[in-house]
């Protein structure tokens, strides 16, 4: 079963090539093919970095079942001049080609854009990369975590009193990711106008600047520099942790100045309305420690469960501090379809998290986990390319594609 006649979805009848690599290239195509897209997954023969991250069951990566979902997987050695023409044929009836590597590699490789769209002068090129393909970082290497370290936001993640902290995710790869399959989607709206494809430049420093945008007026204006504030969020007041019986903690987001007044009414402390320094977002700000300070001696009276039963009661933002277990079992990630389970060529079944956005009249769907190595070359290369058995093998031979039955080679 390939794409073509399965999938559903909002950009169903859309064909994406995939050159993408661990995690932001290939998280923008699986966007896309979450909502119907074809989309063609070209990695190396001796497989994706991303297939030695994350954990493993019975030897497969489970992070890769989940972001190379509903992909049809080819494999192709880019270091021969057969498997570069593959791709260039593949590339020839794509609306879509995203790729990640480093800037000039795919010049490198004969399939800049200049030539690549003389064959398809429709097509769009989706590029993410560390700094962008243009300016005097362009070419240096680069991940998410750099573009973060760069962008100031890790500045102000973490405790004040240790050293800047991370979140526990490639956040800024997934910001890329979604920026290129938001620039992709644009830029075929263009080309309904004009007919002509265009190249889409995402770089991970500027993704993970953008959430910065507050700060940046701040500074021009004020001359502040934002530093880390734990839990809190800047500007916004009481928007932290607070401390709840046996050592556990809660999530109060209050700041809106209609959500503190009922959160104030709720907790017995409508005084706090009527005074000068709680009155308002920015006096609440001003006075900051002294709020947050009254609101945790309050909490530190309840237990968890009370205190949040009580909160969602009164209307007022709140949330313990979830593990992937709570996830598991709870009602609304259920009734929201956010886990799923999905078929899986070496597994049998595996449950991967749902798709985002929801749509009301066509929904996509999760058809397929990602597959074995080179488990679709054969099938695409057929049908795609009109491809014999005779020249499937002498390509085999020649070490330019790969399948699941072949020895991996580069």
């Amino acid at each position: 079963m390939n794409q073509a006649d399965a999938a559903k979805g909002p950009l169903t009848g859309c064909r994406v090539v995939e050159l993408g690599s661990t995690v932001a290239g290939p998280f923008c195509g699986r966007l896309y093919a979450d909502l119907g897209a074809s989309v063609i997954c070209i990695e190396k023969p001796s497989g994706d970095a991303l297939r030695g991250m994350g954990r493993q069951f019975n030897g497969k990566s489970l992070w890769w079942a989940s972001m190379h979902r509903n992909k049809e997987t080819v494999a192709v050695n880019m270091k021969s001049e057969d498997g570069r023409r593959i791709v260039r044929d593949l590339v020839r009836g794509a609306d879509i080609l995203i790729e990640n590597f480093k800037p000039g590699t795919l010049e490198k490789w004969g399939l800049g854009y200049d030539e690549i769209s003389k064959d398809n002068p429709s097509l769009v090129l989706v590029r993410i990369s560390g700094f962008g393909q243009t300016g005097p970082y362009s070419k240096r290497a680069g991940f998410g975590i750099i573009g973060e370290s760069l962008s100031g936001i890790r500045s102000i993640t973490g405790e004040p009193d240790r050293p800047p902290a991370r979140v526990a995710a490639p956040v800024t790869d997934y910001v890329a990711g979604l920026y290129g399959a938001f620039g992709g989607l644009a830029a075929m709206q263009e080309r309904h106008r004009t007919g002509l494809g265009q190249v889409v430049d995402v770089a991970l420093y500027e993704s993970s600047f953008s959430m910065m945008e507050n700060f940046v007026p701040t500074f021009e204006k004020l001359g502040i520099v934002p530093t880390r504030v734990g839990s809190r969020l800047h500007g916004h007041v009481p928007n932290s942790l607070f401390p709840v019986k046996n050592d556990e903690w809660i999530h109060i987001a209050a700041g809106n100045d209609t959500v503190f007044d009922r959160f104030a009414v709720a907790i017995g402390k409508p005084e706090l309305l009527d005074d000068l320094k709680f009155n308002s977002g920015p006096a609440r700000l001003a006075n900051e420690e002294e709020i947050v300070g009254i609101i945790g001696e309050w909490t530190a009276g309840w237990s968890l469960n009370d205190l949040y039963e009580f909160l969602v009661e009164h209307d007022v933002p709140a949330a313990p501090i979830y593990t992937i277990a709570d996830v598991f079992e709870d009602p609304q990630f259920a009734a929201r379809e956010m886990i799923l389970d999905v078929p899986d060529d070496e597994m049998g079944r595996v449950k991967l998290s749902g798709i985002v956005p929801k749509f009301s009249h066509s929904p996509g769907s999760i058809r397929w986990a990602g597959g074995a190595i080179g488990k679709d070359t054969h099938a695409v290369l057929s049908r795609e390319l009109g491809y014999s058995d005779d020249k499937l093998h002498a390509l085999e031979k020649a070490g330019a594609i790969t399948s699941p039955a072949d020895p991996v080679t580069s």
